[in-house]
């Protein structure tokens, strides 16, 4: 009667999950892939089907079935048609961050309430009633990883509450106030550029909130990228000529950026092919050109 489609750590979790009672529910799984992550859980989600004995596919490659009365869409990043009798597991709390990316765009912005709604999908994407959420309370500093880690298990929860609402025709929704709406834009590899202008501590929430499992924030040192995945922020000191961008002091800890406001340190640098990068014998360092 219902068919998953899964994605991610989100999607192996809420399988992995699934009470045994809600199992024979299942029709099938559709699962997809995602090249701009270090693990798509794709692998994991297929072997898991197969141990509990259900269908899956990968995305594209699922079969016709009529006997579907209900889809979930957990993790998911494409659309599917037609979006009558889907549900979808959205990693905000609606209206707030409707479209792309919204836990990253929630942890840059430092919000210190994230959550997952249950929506009734239509034809305009994350504006449907609501059938469910939870809120989490975070605090600072969070890494996207870890974050992701947490929203899995209520995804988890929260396919299992869905599922017992709808097998026990309990399951209820209610519009959205448009009203309090805000939207989150697709991300491209321009988005994980550093902006040395910010403040050590919204630079350093940049830093956690595009690393693993995605590709790391990136800056620029005399015309090549690097990435950072780790940093600390550090309280500032008077500069008479400040430059952000520009290293401080070169420490064991690692090298003192001056931003806008504050200083950031990191030790490890990389490049896209995630090899160290040194500075031994440097020590006039300007990023982000």
């Amino acid at each position: 009667m219902v068919r998953l489609y899964l994605l991610g750590k989100k999607g192996f979790e809420s399988l992995k999950k699934l009470k045994p009672r809600h199992l024979s529910s299942i029709t099938d799984i559709v699962v997809g892939q995602d090249k701009n992550v270090s693990n798509d859980f794709s692998s994991e989600i297929r072997l898991l089907a197969k141990e509990l004995n259900l269908l899956s596919y990968i995305r594209n490659y699922e079969k016709e079935n009529k006997s579907i009365k209900l889809s979930i869409a957990i993790g998911w990043r494409w659309i599917i048609s037609p979006a009558t009798n889907l549900l979808v597991f959205h990693d905000s709390l609606l209206p707030k961050y409707r479209g792309f990316n919204p836990l990253v765009t929630a942890l840059i912005n430092g919000d210190t309430t994230i959550g997952v709604t249950v929506i009734e999908a239509n034809e305009e994407f994350d504006t449907g009633n609501i059938v469910n959420h939870v809120k989490l309370n975070i605090s600072y500093p969070i890494k996207i990883e870890n974050a992701i880690e947490k929203l899995a298990r209520l995804y988890a929860d929260l396919l299992n509450e869905v599922l017992k609402d709808y097998l026990g025709k309990r399951l209820s929704s209610y519009p959205q106030k448009d009203n309090l709406a805000s939207y989150s834009l697709w991300r491209d590899e321009d988005d994980y550029e550093i902006d040395w202008n910010l403040s050590a501590t919204e630079i350093k929430r940049f830093i956690d909130a595009v690393g693993p499992p995605y590709k790391g924030a990136k800056t620029k040192l005399n015309g090549k990228w690097l990435r950072i995945l780790d940093a600390a922020s550090e309280k500032d000191v008077t500069i008479a000529n400040r430059g952000p961008g520009k290293v401080l002091f070169k420490k064991k800890e690692g090298v003192y950026i001056v931003c806008g406001v504050g200083l950031l340190i990191v030790k490890d640098f990389y490049d896209d092919s995630g090899n160290l990068v040194s500075f031994e014998n440097k020590f006039r360092l300007k990023f982000g050109q």
